[in-house]
């Protein structure tokens, strides 16, 4: 893996905005907007390498899957969280029915500096992720554009239309697959997440119709959830996390009639209720407990950092936050006892991110810490988008980066 400098193609902004990404630029606290799609500079991979990545998310995808099973068998869901006995149930249900169940995706963080050191996971989404219009669309266009015949690790798009196509026997039918987004979403990225995967589940052959998670009714008459039409929700794709589903004002509902395969209920929601076991950073413990030592792995704990506060140092996370919310770094053998956190967290093994800026004629150049972003689909690695931070910490204001395989 390296990092290369490029100057961006003239009108860059429109041609991205055109392929689906309308929001290339963020506002920073400083009220500047700075670029989010940067093409300034891209990522080159050995094909051998991309082939040893993709072994290393799939095994890491199994191995949280078996994760999950223990969970499951274990009853430890009160570690991530999950005190609500009867959403415990119904989580538990999902997963002994999860074949019966559509899941579409995942994103993994890993750490990986191309150096030969393995990658580690930092952390899992497999609920909720985004950036995935820029990963699946429009780096694969910059990619025909400015390095045509090059290839890249990148078969998104194709894997998502097959993993609709074959799941559609799972989905309640004569009715449409709804799909969900927040209008608090200021910067148009869940809309566009969410009208992407709308896209790729009709080029499968579905019948889909958008909606505002902020939209969905409830008919006290039939106890079922409707749209703006007052059509029933047999099925619905929701960019919107479990956590927050089950527990906001209509989260009784929600548990009511959820449908867990075959049936059970009047709703199906995709992604199912097992995947909250796998974007809890809880897994990151419980992962650590059953594979100790796994070199794609870093040491993490719930009880407290243990031996990281003296030997590698600590990041602390709370168990349900994103885009580095939360997130804090505590050096090894600090003299002072960090204040303790907020809430439920995972202390996990510092991993500083690698910065592969090359200083021009020995120059400072800003820090580009980088974290990569490898996708599942369907429960093979599918592809993977970069992005860069200007602190130690992937947060909001991160960068997404192209790559291709040279």
């Amino acid at each position: 893996m390296q990092r290369h400098t490029i100057e961006p193609r003239p009108g860059w902004q429109e041609t991205v905005e055109a392929q689906g990404v309308i929001y290339p630029l963020t506002r920073h606290p400083d009220d500047s907007l700075r670029p989010y799609w940067d093409e300034s500079a891209y990522y080159s991979f050995s094909l051998a390498e991309v082939e040893a990545l993709e072994e290393v998310v799939e095994e890491l995808h199994a191995m949280c899957l078996a994760a999950a099973a223990h969970i499951v068998e274990k009853d430890r869901f009160a570690e991530l969280g999950i005190t609500d006995p009867r959403l415990a149930s119904l989580v538990t249900e999902a997963w002994h029915r999860k074949a019966e169940l559509p899941s579409l995706y995942g994103r993994f963080d890993l750490w990986y500096d191309g150096s030969g050191a393995p990658a580690k996971m930092l952390e899992y989404n497999a609920d909720t992720p985004t950036s995935l219009v820029e990963a699946a669309s429009a780096q694969w266009f910059w990619m025909e554009e400015r390095f045509p015949g090059a290839d890249q690790w990148n078969s998104l798009h194709e894997r998502l239309v097959d993993a609709w196509r074959a799941q559609a026997a799972l989905l309640p039918p004569g009715s449409p697959v709804h799909f969900a987004h927040t209008i608090d979403d200021e910067c148009g990225e869940d809309l566009m997440t969410v009208a992407y995967l709308r896209e790729t589940a009709a080029q499968a052959g579905l019948e889909t119709e958008a909606i505002a998670v902020e939209d969905i009714g409830w008919d006290s008459l039939s106890h079922r959830f409707v749209d703006q039409r007052l059509r029933f929700i047999r099925s619905c794709f929701k960019l919107y996390p479990w956590e927050w589903l089950a527990s906001d004002d209509f989260g009784p509902h929600v548990l009511d009639t959820l449908d867990n395969g075959g049936g059970t209920g009047s709703t199906l929601w995709i992604e199912p209720a097992w995947k909250m076991l796998l974007s809890n950073k809880a897994l990151l413990a419980i992962l650590w407990e059953l594979y100790p030592g796994h070199p794609n792995l870093l040491a993490s704990y719930l009880d407290g950092p243990r031996e990281l506060a003296a030997t590698t140092g600590y990041v602390t996370k709370p168990l349900l936050g994103r885009e580095g919310a939360g997130v804090t770094l505590h050096q090894p053998g600090g003299t002072q006892t960090p204040a303790p956190a907020t809430g439920p967290s995972c202390y996990q093994q510092l991993a500083l991110l690698p910065d592969l800026s090359t200083p021009a004629h020995g120059a400072h150049s800003p820090t580009n810490h980088v974290v990569l972003g490898a996708w599942v689909v369907a429960d093979e690695a599918a592809g993977l988008g970069i992005r860069e931070s200007a602190g130690p910490v992937t947060d909001g204001y991160a960068r997404f980066l192209p790559h291709v395989i040279l």
